[in-house]
């Protein structure tokens, strides 16, 4: 990685905030470039963003005071619709998990993530995939299972990307997918640029969704 990875941090818990920074203090290849307390400091402070300090990875809490990272989110993506959001919260509800894909977050990770599996997760979106926490993913899943599916329309994955996508489905990051079907990370990153377009969604959480209902798979029998 030739650059480092920069972030920005929306957190309103000083704590959580001091164990992020150290844990990117420590890393060569990731840099916590700034930091704040609610999303209408962090919103204003793009006014002064020049394009060298805008940030590559914002994450993201949702239980903010004042404006929420939900109703934030929108904002965010408007003024750095090239920076990637990464939801990360303690908040496991499915209406919170549902709004936030719906609004194109990249990710959806909870603040029980170990420092490995949240800078997995970075990694993993600044490839061009998304991040999904995978208790998050099953909740979807469970969801879903409730939901009727809808006529399957003509989209055709191939085997691979079939078995992509149902790994996608299960929590698993790229590097761990790419062990699993015995493949390279890069040829992963490849194959689910492909599902995204054909699905025609833009992160892991809507290409789940839609799979499931439009019948690419169940996740009954995943």
């Amino acid at each position: 990685m030739q650059n480092k990875i920069t972030i920005m941090l929306v957190e309103d818990n000083e704590a959580y905030r001091n164990v992020i920074k150290r844990s990117f203090s420590r890393d060569a290849n990731m840099e916590l470039v700034s930091q704040f307390s609610t999303a209408e400091i962090a919103l204003r402070s793009l006014q002064e963003l020049s394009t060298r300090t805008v940030p590559d990875i914002i994450l993201l809490d949702l239980n903010l005071p004042g404006m929420s990272g939900l109703e934030a989110l929108p904002y965010f993506r408007q003024a750095l619709p090239d920076t990637r959001i990464i939801i990360l919260t303690q908040s496991d509800k499915e209406s919170d998990i549902l709004e936030a894909i719906s609004k194109g977050t990249s990710g959806y990770l909870l603040k029980s993530a170990t420092n490995r599996q949240l800078k997995d997760g970075i990694r993993t979106v600044m490839d061009g995939g998304a991040s999904l926490d995978p208790d998050v993913a099953r909740l979807i899943l469970e969801g879903m299972e409730q939901t009727p599916k809808q006529k399957k329309p003509e989209i055709s994955l191939t085997e691979k990307e079939h078995s992509i996508l149902v790994l996608i489905g299960q929590g698993l990051e790229q590097k761990d997918i790419a062990k699993t079907l015995c493949i390279t990370r890069n040829t992963v990153a490849y194959h689910i640029k492909h599902i995204y377009e054909k699905l025609e969604v833009q992160n892991a959480p809507a290409a789940i969704s839609k799979a499931y209902q439009t019948g690419l798979f169940s996740p009954g029998k995943m």
